[in-house]
């Protein structure tokens, strides 16, 4: 009995090692971009290991993605605790964004998104799940800000999200065009902006 569980915690390790390892590949080169061959270098396993894991390519680039983007929204979303005002809430949201390091490959989801657009379709719908996911996570902090006077009555939470993450987003892709350009930052001034003059509720 010992010896299975042994034998069953090594693999676990095993497969949790070649999803993070992969997941970098994904990120960098694409579903497309990415051989087999890429992913095992990176992992430094045979290919019959892997794929005794997982059955396909697109079967370890779907874990590959949760891989990397729970990685990324967990530190998009770290120390929200720390303040109780929605406002503030959605301020340290926007500065880890911007100043927290990228997983690598840059953003998941955008990657995701664009490499997808004409191509795998289960990949496509799982970063549409990750995409409602933050969504929803904005959502609810503004929604909960309202109900404590937080957050203006008349603001649409889901108008609010979608606007934060679509600046964000859009201002990852200028950055990536161009190394020199400060569309990060110039996005945090003007979302901090907008919640303090739109959002945020009038004592």
């Amino acid at each position: 009995m010992k010896e299975t569980k042994k034998h069953s915690t090594k693999g676990e390790r095993t497969r949790r090692n070649i999803v993070a390892k992969a997941a970098v590949v994904f990120n960098q080169r694409g579903f497309d971009g990415a051989s087999m061959q890429d992913i095992v270098e990176a992992v430094g396993l045979e290919k019959g290991s892997i794929y005794g894991h997982f059955s396909s390519k697109e079967a370890l680039a779907l874990e590959a993605f949760d891989f990397a983007w729970t990685d990324t929204a967990q530190k998009r979303l770290a120390n929200l605790d720390s303040v109780s005002n929605a406002i503030d809430k959605l301020a340290i949201h926007i500065s880890n964004y911007v100043k927290t390091p990228s997983f690598a490959g840059g953003c998941p989801l955008l990657n995701t998104a664009v490499d997808t657009d004409d191509g795998n379709m289960a990949l496509r719908d799982r970063a549409r799940k990750a995409y409602r996911g933050w969504e929803g996570a904005l959502v609810n902090i503004i929604t909960e800000g309202q109900s404590r006077g937080e957050v203006r009555n008349g603001v649409h939470p889901q108008s609010v999200a979608t606007f934060l993450i679509s600046t964000l987003e859009g201002a990852t892709a200028v950055s990536r065009i161009d190394k020199r350009s400060s569309a990060l930052a110039y996005a945090q001034e003007n979302l901090t902006r907008f919640l303090d003059n739109e959002v945020r509720a009038r004592s």
